[in-house]
């Protein structure tokens, strides 16, 4: 019991720290092989299957990065056909609203060309009338006229005289 009490862990024996010694190195050895080897494994797999899940990642990320711009380059191609689109549909719109204009006033000056030539062609036809009819007037006047002054013979001669004189004038 002596030896219990005289034992001090702060001053520890020759014998002691030999044999702590061995027992440490032999327990280093033995965990060193069936301990250290597989958990060093483990933890180097581990951190190969953490860099391969990265490299992933990041490639996972590049490939939406380039997803991303792609869609954007397909959005912005469908904006420029649909409005391309759009401007080919104006300018349609506008060559119909053009052309249908162009063939109205055609229509109108057709319209109006006839309607002035129907109007020159009544014109004329009315002033044909008139003087038909003022000749008609005229006539039936000269008739009446000559008729009373020639109602006597003699006057009748000398104007027919007059009328052959005058002819042969001419």
């Amino acid at each position: 019991m002596l030896v219990l009490l005289d034992f001090s862990p702060i001053r520890p024996e020759f014998g002691l720290l030999l044999w702590s010694t061995i027992i440490f190195i032999l327990f280093y050895l033995v965990l060193g092989k069936f301990a250290f080897k597989p958990i060093v494994n483990a933890l180097k797999k581990r951190e190969h299957d953490i860099q391969d899940a990265l490299d992933e990642s990041k490639k996972a990320r590049e490939e939406v990065a380039n997803m991303k711009s792609e869609n954007a380059a397909l959005l912005a191609q469908a904006r420029e056909e649909r409005s391309k689109m759009l401007q080919e549909a104006k300018d349609i719109k506008n060559k119909m609203i053009s052309e249908a204009k162009d063939k109205a006033k055609e229509e109108a000056n057709k319209i109006v060309t006839n309607a002035k030539i129907e109007i020159e062609n009544q014109k004329k036809a009315a002033l044909l009338e008139v003087k038909n009819q003022v000749g008609v007037i005229a006539i039936e006047i000269a008739e009446k006229l000559l008729n009373k002054e020639l109602s006597n013979n003699a006057n009748h001669k000398s104007f027919v005289d007059q009328l052959v004189d005058d002819i042969k004038l001419n």
